[in-house]
């Protein structure tokens, strides 16, 4: 059997960080996100010529071999195509390797700040569970996402991602402690998005950062500079619930104003956030139509959001483009992922 899956990537819209522990687990975290027509995909195949399993992702010039008389392990270059393919075996098949080749790529490169990484990992299970007809509903696929991830690779990192590729659409996620999630599908009204496209710029700086590296200074921070550092924390998650309402009533100027707010929030949250070229971008683009931005994921780099003047957006667009990066067009979607047999 071959199939094909392709999970969405996501625009962090507001709340990012909030759902990331100690604090979810403390406070509760929420996020407002969006799914965007990038897409991580998996092809997947069992039609493997000799007992082996083939590990690819074509986006990265990465392949990997295994015998699987030899075992297969965590240890290798493509760490995340390994969690999964072993802990479906393991959960599955009572930890029986079967033959199979797991072939990815993705539409933004790992570090972007679009969620790439998990995407992946929901992109390969949602094929897998299309090849082996797994029981796993919407929560359960999102969560052994994050499981794969967290525990089994141990990589830091908060939970909006696997839920927001799982989903797909608008949607206002919260998070609780033992893992509860709620994830609350908002309908947006079409004129609301075009709005909202129209307003929004979505540039890669061309630099790619370690997420997990930032989210680590980010809870060290708070652990040592406590009270300074949650308070920024808690102004991020009240800005979630203040822009899903502009968001709701079609306040993009509102909406805007907020995210300014958000992101200087962000920033007091951890010194890895933003640097001095993110600054230096910043300062220039708002002399010119900007109105607000900020740094998608976990910041540092990556891609950056920009709330414009929709008459100035071509302008602004040009300006960037100075700065050595790329301007990605896109647009909102509201399918999460899925699967189909070839």
């Amino acid at each position: 059997m071959k199939v094909r899956s392709k999970a969405p990537l996501r625009l962090g819209i507001a709340g990012g960080g909030t759902d990331v522990s100690p604090y979810s687990d403390t406070f509760g975290g929420c996020v407002l996100n969006a799914t965007i027509n990038m897409y991580a995909y998996s092809y997947i195949d069992d039609e493997v010529v000799g007992d082996k399993v083939v590990f690819e992702a074509v986006d990265l010039g990465i392949s990997e071999e295994v015998a699987l008389k030899d075992g297969v392990t965590l240890d290798g270059k493509l760490k995340l195509h390994r969690a999964v393919y072993l802990r479906v075996m393991n959960d599955y098949f009572d930890g029986e390797l079967k033959p199979l080749r797991i072939i990815t790529h993705s539409d933004a490169p790992a570090g972007s700040g679009l969620g790439s990484s998990s995407t992946v990992v929901v992109s390969m299970l949602q094929g897998l569970a299309q090849m082996y007809s797994l029981p796993l509903g919407e929560y359960d696929l999102a969560q052994l996402a994050f499981n794969i991830e967290r525990v089994d690779c141990q990589l830091s990192g908060g939970k909006q991602d696997q839920y927001a590729a799982t989903f797909g659409g608008f949607n206002f996620m919260e998070f609780y402690a033992d893992n509860h999630v709620v994830v609350n599908p908002l309908r947006i009204r079409r004129y609301i998005v075009n709005e909202l496209e129209s307003s929004l710029i979505l540039y890669f700086t061309g630099t790619s950062r370690d997420s997990a590296k930032i989210i680590d200074d980010q809870i060290k921070s708070l652990k040592e500079d406590k009270n300074s550092k949650l308070e920024a924390m808690h102004l991020v998650k009240r800005s979630a619930y203040k822009i899903k309402e502009h968001l709701l009533k079609s306040d993009i100027d509102a909406m805007a104003a907020d995210f300014l707010e958000a992101w200087e929030s962000k920033k007091k949250t951890s010194s890895s956030i933003t640097n001095p070229m993110i600054q230096k971008i910043e300062n220039e683009i708002f002399n010119i139509g900007a109105k607000s931005m900020k740094v998608s994921g976990a910041g540092g780099g990556g891609f950056m959001m920009i709330f414009v003047q929709p008459e100035k957006k071509n302008i602004v667009e040009r300006k960037l483009e100075q700065f050595g990066g790329q301007v990605f067009k896109f647009q909102f979607v509201e399918e999460g992922s899925y699967s189909w047999t070839i």
